[in-house]
């Protein structure tokens, strides 16, 4: 599936850079950029990083070099802004190293979004809920529909489709699911309840270790606790229908199927002649 001319002719040139770092193609797009003159890009989707591997990569790049380049684009002020890259960028600060390989990449500040979003969620490691703002991100600024999202970041629709209900969970319940408090399976059964239920089904999660299928249950118990079913409500009242002998049997005389059963009167209609007659009957009283 092709991700759209434009974006598809852009991250195919960066994934082959990526891949072909020992040509002569690659070194031609590479570029050693002053750390200081690049921008973090305002719109990263990822907001979770983990300082001990932040510490590890930056470790590994100080001992062997940056083995990906990041990718930016250029600004009026001379100044770049990182289109991809983020952990890495971090990991040259924590290493003090005053240049990071770059790639140069041509794209209006709209396409740098989608981009961005777009290598993130096919490259690194998102978690579900930082997925989510992603996939809703892409919809909502650029104006696709699910399916359509479905081919830029290859994932089925379904999938998205799903992930993207997470965003209805309480921002209580989103914490623990972004930190693998819990699990997706875990959150999907909660989508419906209110924040503090949510929150009461998270902390029996973590707390009993319970798990889907348990929670699944825990959530069923709860519903029913707040919603009692019809079947355990009080019995309909049964009625004497005696008093009524007299209407029944008149128009019953009419050819009319009548039937008296606990708290109704039930007069069977099957043409407008039915109406004419029950109407007959009531207008001669």
């Amino acid at each position: 599936m092709a991700l759209g001319r434009g974006l598809g002719e852009l991250l195919g040139e960066v994934e082959s850079a990526y891949e072909s770092n020992n040509s002569h193609d690659y070194a031609s797009k590479v570029v050693d950029l002053d750390i200081s003159l690049i921008k973090a890009n305002p719109n990263q989707p990822r907001k979770i990083f983990d300082e001990e591997k932040l510490e590890e990569l930056s470790s590994s790049i100080v001992e062997h070099g940056l083995l990906q380049p990041i990718t930016v684009i250029q600004n009026d002020d001379n100044t770049f802004t990182l289109v991809s890259g983020e952990r890495r960028l971090r990991a040259h600060k924590l290493a003090n190293v005053e240049t990071i390989k770059s790639i140069v990449l041509d794209i209006d500040t709209l396409k740098l979004r989608e981009l961005a979003l777009i290598e993130n969620i096919q490259r690194d490691d998102l978690n579900i809920v930082e997925l989510a703002y992603s996939y809703a991100q892409l919809i909502n600024e650029h104006n696709i529909t699910h399916e359509e999202l479905s081919k830029k970041v290859f994932k089925s629709r379904t999938s998205i489709t799903n992930t993207l209900r997470l965003l209805q969970l309480s921002s209580y319940a989103q914490q623990l699911l972004a930190s693998s408090k819990i699990s997706a399976g875990h959150a999907k059964i909660m989508l419906g309840l209110s924040d503090n239920e949510q929150k009461m089904v998270c902390d029996s999660v973590i707390g009993q270790k319970l798990s889907v299928r348990e929670t699944e249950k825990l959530v069923k118990d709860l519903k029913n606790r707040i919603n009692p079913s019809t079947k355990k409500q009080a019995k309909a009242s049964e009625f004497d229908f005696k008093p009524l002998s007299n209407v029944v049997s008149k128009l019953e005389a009419n050819g009319l199927k009548i039937k008296a059963e606990k708290n109704y009167l039930k007069i069977q209609i099957n043409s407008q002649e039915d109406i004419e007659k029950i109407s007959s009957y009531f207008k001669l009283q």
